[in-house]
């Protein structure tokens, strides 16, 4: 469920490029078709249990979903201002930004392989983003932190409350998305393949992609979860450079330093899970 999720989350870069509504109307029906999915999702799973789901979010839901809404918005933003790959390859840093995060602010152990990783990381970042005239402008490369950061923080709001359903988190951040888009966009002017192909969008890469991972990532360790989602900053620089009418090739810069990012991620996980391992009580 998790690879399908991260799977399903990689073609988000080639629908978008195929849509030629303006980005917040775009902005608006992802946000549309993704709450109707979601809704409908956790109306058959839960029933009448729905109301109380959301009641029950508190401020750590709430903060997850103005994370995950801002991340969705400036991804669809920042697609009009930089490449895919520089978008996706900044993005995956996000657990080592997480494990920073989680060190401030719950006092998890920073060790000297996450330390050593997350430099790494930083010089990966670092030469994604020198090529300017490859990865795009200002705006798209601040608007792609601006996706980690969101995804970082995300990440430690669901550890510190792990006892809180975020299935309803994800509905409100595509509530959001609703509104934002509707007050800057023209929903109306979408019609024939444009709304077929942001019914993909909303409904299948974002709603089915978020069903998938977070029923996946609830039956597996958090660290393999981390790797398998991986696939997406992969996958998606993939889809749009040998996609025929579109040959988006995201620069040798961002190529070399995507590799260094997701080469940290993967060490950092892997030895994670590695000392988790050893730590674990003997089964008798």
């Amino acid at each position: 469920m998790v690879a399908g999720a991260a799977a399903v989350w990689s073609t988000g870069g080639l629908i978008v490029r195929h849509v030629e509504a303006d980005a917040w109307t775009i902005v608006f029906w992802r946000g549309v078709f993704a709450s109707l999915t979601l809704l409908l999702y956790m109306a058959v799973r839960d029933g009448r249990k729905i109301l109380a789901l959301f009641r029950d979010l508190g401020w750590g839901g709430l903060g997850v979903a103005i994370c995950f809404g801002a991340a969705s918005t400036s991804f669809v933003i920042a697609l009009q201002h930089t490449t895919v790959a520089t978008i996706l390859f900044l993005q995956s840093a996000a657990p080592l930004v997480a494990g920073v995060l989680a060190w401030l602010w719950l006092g998890e152990r920073m060790t000297w392989i996450k330390a050593a990783a997350m430099l790494l990381a930083l010089a990966g970042v670092g030469i994604t983003v020198s090529d300017q005239e490859a990865t795009g402008d200002f705006l798209g490369i601040a608007l792609s932190l601006l996706i980690m950061i969101a995804f970082a923080l995300a990440t430690v709001l669901v550890r510190r409350f792990s006892h809180v359903r975020m299935t309803p988190a994800t509905c409100l951040s595509s509530l959001w998305l609703v509104m934002i888009g509707g007050a800057l966009g023209s929903p109306a002017s979408v019609e024939g393949t444009d709304l077929t192909l942001l019914f993909l969008f909303g409904a299948c890469q974002l709603g089915i992609g978020f069903i998938l991972f977070t029923t996946g990532a609830r039956l597996i360790p958090a660290g393999e979860a981390i790797l398998l989602s991986l696939l997406e900053s992969i996958l998606a620089p993939i889809w749009v450079w040998v996609w025929p009418t579109l040959h988006e090739y995201p620069g040798d810069r961002a190529l070399i330093g995507g590799a260094l990012v997701i080469a940290a991620v993967i060490w950092n996980t892997v030895s994670e899970m590695g000392q988790a391992k050893r730590i674990a009580p003997p089964v008798e």
